[in-house]
């Protein structure tokens, strides 16, 4: 898609505006129409996406104290996002056989601060949106959609970004929608609360430092809006290959497995685009050393729940004992949507050679 989005970056260069003009007014149009949301606003990144969600839904009152109940297993940018909207991320457990939010365990962590749940779709799978939306609805609370993993995921005919009250996206090259350098975006269905974002991404105001809320300076550039709107095109066949490889996994895998555990295989298939393929095992050190000789490499997504972390611990916190557990065991397999169907086979291959050593 070389020439595709080499056209795309001369349209800009040759246009003119190349900060919040009419690629990225396109973009957020064609966004919001994917997602099945009624408005999108694009900003500089993901984090940046949350915290204007968090901040333009009135779900965290700068200085205010406000928290949010969010999952510890996710990259540390959720609760970032958080904490630069001014609130405190609370944690609460997450399920070993989805690696999301377990709905019941929202009950422990509220409060009578609590304004908010951020539930995390992690590894390119949604939470369990139903649960999650009828606790927040019993307790009077907003929900906002950590989707930076799950574009193009859909749970009960609805997309990733269409259930909560907002959603924020990343767009960081790796996602599954990836732009040429940084990028995000909040989904709504509530028409005023993109209008604030789009406000506070600006300043604070409609004309930038016209009022006395301090916003953020933090806009999605024409650049990476006309690339997106190139790759976008591509999501729905890229989401398709990323599921059609971790079948093959899961058929390859599953003959002779003895301690691997693969993913859970949710109900409704099309709720997990595989962001990531992520298995377990008790000796992972060892798996992923075996693997590393072998010339696959792997990664760890991610390698201590945030409720551990310096930035994050606050007085008081329970045990999370499936977090704690997962990120002692969770492993990430090579999977993209370029990964050609003979690598994948020798990953297999060597995960099987050391599961039968």
């Amino acid at each position: 898609m070389k020439d595709e989005v080499r056209a795309a970056v001369e349209r800009v260069l040759d246009g003119g505006p190349y900060i919040l003009g009419q690629e990225v007014e396109a973009f957020e149009r064609e966004w919001a129409r994917f997602c099945g949301a009624a408005a999108a606003a694009g900003v500089a990144n993901g984090t940046d996406a949350l915290a204007l969600a968090l901040v333009a839904s009135g779900a965290v009152r700068p200085g205010r104290r406000d928290e949010v109940i969010t999952a510890p297993l996710t990259a540390g940018y959720t609760a970032l996002g958080i904490l630069n909207a001014g609130g405190l991320p609370v944690f609460s457990d997450v399920s070993p056989d989805t690696f999301t939010l377990d709905p019941r365990a929202l009950e422990r962590a509220l409060t009578k601060r609590t304004r908010a749940v951020v539930p995390v779709h992690l590894y390119g799978r949604m939470s369990e949106m139903g649960a999650v939306c009828d606790f927040a609805r019993r307790h009077g609370l907003l929900v906002i959609e950590d989707a930076s993993q799950a574009h193009g995921a859909r749970l009960e005919g609805r997309r990733a970004g269409a259930w909560g009250d907002a959603a924020a996206f990343s767009f960081y090259p790796t996602k599954n929608l990836g732009a040429y350098g940084d990028g995000g975006a909040v989904t709504s269905d509530d028409v005023r609360l993109i209008e604030r974002v789009k406000e506070l991404r600006q300043g604070g105001h409609p004309s930038a430092m016209g009022g006395d809320v301090a916003g953020r300076n933090s806009r999605l550039d024409e650049v990476q809006a006309a690339a997106l709107r190139v790759k976008l095109r591509r999501l729905a066949d890229w989401n398709r290959r990323r599921q059609r490889l971790a079948r093959t996994y899961g058929k390859l895998l599953a003959r002779g497995v003895k301690q691997l555990v693969l993913p859970s295989t949710p109900a409704d298939v099309n709720s997990h685009v595989f962001h990531l393929y992520v298995v377990r095992h008790p000796e992972r050190e060892r798996l992923r050393a075996h693997l590393a000789a072998r010339g696959v490499e792997t990664l760890i997504h991610y390698p201590a729940p945030l409720h551990t972390q310096k930035l994050f611990r606050r007085r008081g916190q329970y045990p999370l004992p499936a977090a704690e557990q997962l990120t002692d065991e969770i492993l990430s397999l090579p999977l993209y949507p370029q990964l050609r169907d003979e690598e994948l086979r020798a990953v297999a291959d060597a995960v099987l050679e050391f599961e039968n050593s």
